[in-house]
């Protein structure tokens, strides 16, 4: 599929409600979960120790709920380049569920819809129903509305 491409506000608002695409496939590694661990602080076993989890209730370790999060923008500028832009802010996300563990060595792509896009006053409001899916698996990891603000030129 090919990259979606967006240059304005109008350009933006005619998808509204529909479906923008999705990302290639992105295999999560031990190295990025150890990575993730180290910069956040967080070295719970679960994610860490893979002899350990190997007798946990995954078999496996499993990513950081935060890491699967912290790829999103990563994987949108897959879906979607987004042109004549001076700054993009990262807003909020509502109404985040995590729904399965995301398994070391398990490969996950981004959907993503318009959910909703406001004009406030010269910047652009787009909130995205993100949904990160896992190759072979029914369960999305999460689903989210992430909130980006972007100010076009």
């Amino acid at each position: 599929m090919s990259k979606l491409v967006i240059g304005s506000f109008r350009e933006f608002e005619q998808y509204i409600g529909k479906d923008l695409g999705y990302s290639d496939y992105l295999k999560i590694t031990q190295e990025q979960i150890n990575k993730f661990a180290e910069a956040t602080l967080d070295h719970q076993w679960i994610h860490t120790d893979p002899v350990r989890a190997a007798e946990g209730p995954f078999k496996k370790p499993i990513a950081h709920g935060y890491l699967a999060l912290s790829i999103i923008p990563y994987l949108w500028d897959q879906v979607a380049e987004i042109n004549n832009v001076k700054m993009l802010v990262n807003y909020g996300i509502e109404k985040l569920k995590f729904n399965q563990p995301v398994l070391v060595d398990n490969e996950v792509r981004l959907k993503v819809t318009l959910e909703s896009l406001a004009d406030l006053r010269g910047i652009t409001k787009a909130q995205l129903l993100a949904t990160l899916e896992i190759k072979d698996n029914p369960k999305p990891a999460f689903t989210a509305s992430i909130i980006f603000l972007y100010h076009f030129k």
